[in-house]
C-alpha cells in the first residue's frame, strides 16, 4: 500500500494499493476489449460522453479542488482553477473528436484518402506537481481520438486520479476504458512502459526518467511524448515595465514545482538595482501559509524529500533575497533569490523545483540570448521589453518551445506546449493534440477502367 501525506501537516490522509506488474496487465486486457468498442463508436457519440464526463467533473468541482489541496498541498484557488482546467480541456478535445479529418490527396489514375485511426491503449504517466490538468492533457485527447488510457498518477497524488476515474464511469464511459493504475514507478509504471498492447507512452516527470522511459519505448519501436524539466529564463531588458516584470509568481507558482517557472531571472545591468530592489519588495510580501485559506499565496514543497533537494541549493550565508515560511509541521521552505551566484553554478544550471530564483546581470541583447541558452533545458521563458523589433529577434533567438512576450503565462490548453533539448519531445495540447494518438493510414482508390467496366 502507499500511503498519502497531506504536505502542509505531514499527516496520512490516504492510503491506496501498490499496482503490481500483473495487475497492469489485467488493467491492459480491460483497456483492449473497451477499446475495440469505444474505437469503432461514432465520433459524435464520443463527443457527446465526454462532454457528459466534463459536466460531471464541473459538478464536483469543489470536492476534486478539496482533495488536490490535501494531497498536493496546492492552494485551495489555484486547485478550483485545476478542476477547472479537466473540464475545460474534456470539452475542447470532445470538439475534436468530430474534427478529426483526414486528407483527399489528388494523385494520378485515382483518389487518395487519409484516415486517423486510434493507436488502441494509451499509458498516460502523469507527475505531482499538477495531478490533474497534466494527467488530463494526456487522456482526453486520447479518449477523443478513440483510444483507451491507463492513468499512472504519481505515487504522492493519487487521490483526485481515482476519482476523476470513478467521475469517468458516473458520466457513461465504458467500464475499462479509462482506468487508473496506482503504484511505484519502478513497477506499476514500468510495467506499463514495457507492455506490448501499449503502443504509446505519454510521460510527464524528471529528464533522468524521462530518458530512461524513451529508452525502454525506443526498445519497443514505442510511441512517446515527453514533457521534461525546465529551467526558464526570464529576460528583463531596460526598456522594460519593471514593476510588471518583478513578479515574483512568475517562479513561485505552485512553490516553484512547475517545469515553467522563471528560475533564471536575467536583467539588464543598467537597471539591475532598481529591479532588485522592486523584486525583493515583492518577495519579502509574499504569504506563505495555509493552503485552505484564500489569503494565502504560496504553499508548502510535496515532500520531506523535495524539500531536503531545494536546501542543498541554499547554503547557510548565501546571498539572497529571502520571504519567510511557517515553522513547525509541513514542508515549507521560503521564497528565495540567489543573488551572488555564478551563470555557472549549479543553483544557476540545474532544476530545483522549489521556490528559488537565481538572479543575473547581463549587457546586451547579445550577451541576453547566451546566459538563456546557456542551460541543457528549453521549455520556457518570458521577454520583457517595450521593442517590438527586439521582442521578436530574441524570441526567435532563445531555445524554449514556450516564449511570453511581456507576460509569465506559458500554457493554454489551445495551443500547443513541448520543449527543446532535454526539456522533451513532442507537443501536447492545441488543434493538434488528438492526431498525436493515432495513426494515419493512406488509402488509393483507382480510378482507371477495367475490361469489366467497360463491358
Amino acid at each position: 500500500m502507499l500511503e498519502v501525506v497531506n504536505p502542509a501537516t505531514e499527516e496520512v490522509i490516504a492510503t491506496v494499493p501498490a499496482a503490481s506488474a500483473d495487475d497492469v496487465a489485467l488493467a491492459v486486457e480491460r483497456a483492449v476489449a473497451a477499446q475495440r468498442a469505444w474505437g469503432t463508436t461514432a465520433p459524435a457519440d464520443r463527443a457527446r460522453i465526454l462532454r457528459r464526463f466534463a459536466d460531471t467533473v464541473d459538478s464536483h468541482l469543489e470536492e476534486l479542488a478539496a482533495l488536490e489541496v490535501r494531497e498536493a498541498g496546492h492552494l485551495v484557488g489555484n486547485a478550483r482553477w485545476e478542476a477547472g482546467n479537466v473540464r475545460d480541456l474534456l470539452l475542447y478535445a470532445a470538439g475534436g473528436a468530430e474534427r478529426l479529418n483526414g486528407a483527399q490527396i489528388p494523385v494520378t489514375g485515382g483518389w487518395n484518402v487519409t484516415f486517423h485511426e486510434p493507436l488502441g491503449v494509451v499509458g498516460v504517466i502523469a507527475p505531482w506537481n499538477f495531478p490533474m490538468p497534466i494527467a488530463a492533457w494526456g487522456f482526453a485527447p486520447a479518449l477523443a481520438a478513440g483510444n483507451a488510457v491507463l492513468l499512472k498518477p504519481a505515487e504522492t497524488t493519487p487521490l483526485t486520479a481515482l476519482r476523476l476515474a470513478e467521475l469517468a464511469l458516473e458520466a457513461g464511459l465504458p467500464e475499462g476504458l479509462f482506468q487508473v493504475v496506482t503504484g511505484h514507478g519502478h513497477t506499476a509504471g514500468r510495467a506499463l512502459v514495457d507492455h506490448p498492447d501499449v503502443p504509446k507512452i505519454v510521460f510527464t516527470g524528471s529528464t533522468r526518467t524521462g530518458r530512461e522511459v524513451m529508452e525502454r519505448c525506443a526498445a519497443r519501436t514505442k510511441r512517446v511524448t515527453l514533457e521534461l524539466g525546465g529551467k526558464s529564463p526570464n529576460i528583463v531588458f531596460a526598456d522594460a515595465d519593471l514593476k510588471a516584470a518583478a513578479d515574483p509568481f512568475a517562479f513561485l507558482d505552485n512553490s516553484g514545482q512547475d517545469c515553467c517557472a522563471r528560475t533564471r531571472i536575467l536583467v539588464q545591468e543598467s537597471v539591475y538595482e532598481e529591479y532588485a530592489a522592486l523584486l525583493a519588495a515583492a518577495v519579502e510580501a509574499v504569504v506563505v501559509g495555509d493552503p485552505l485559506d484564500e489569503k494565502t499565496q504560496m504553499g508548502p514543497l510535496i515532500s520531506r524529500q523535495q524539500l531536503d533537494r531545494v536546501r542543498e541549493f541554499v547554503p547557510e550565508g548565501a546571498e539572497a533575497i529571502r520571504g519567510s515560511a511557517p515553522d513547525g509541521p509541513g514542508f515549507w521552505f521560503p521564497p528565495t533569490v540567489l543573488t551572488g551566484e555564478r551563470p555557472d553554478s549549479a543553483a544557476a544550471v540545474e532544476e530545483i523545483f522549489g521556490p528559488v530564483a537565481v538572479l543575473l546581470p547581463f549587457t546586451d541583447e547579445e550577451d541576453a540570448v547566451r546566459l538563456a541558452n546557456a542551460t541543457p533545458y528549453g521549455l520556457s521563458g518570458s521577454i520583457w521589453t517595450r521593442d517590438v523589433g527586439r521582442a521578436l529577434r530574441v524570441s526567435g533567438a532563445v531555445q524554449a518551445g514556450n516564449l511570453s512576450v511581456n507576460s509569465n503565462s506559458s500554457v493554454r490548453y489551445w495551443t500547443p506546449f513541448g520543449g527543446y533539448k532535454q526539456s522533451g519531445l513532442g507537443r501536447e495540447l492545441g488543434p493538434d493534440a488528438l492526431a498525436a494518438f493515432t495513426e494515419t493510414k493512406n488509402v488509393f482508390i483507382s480510378t482507371e477502367r477495367t475490361d469489366s467496366t467497360e463491358a
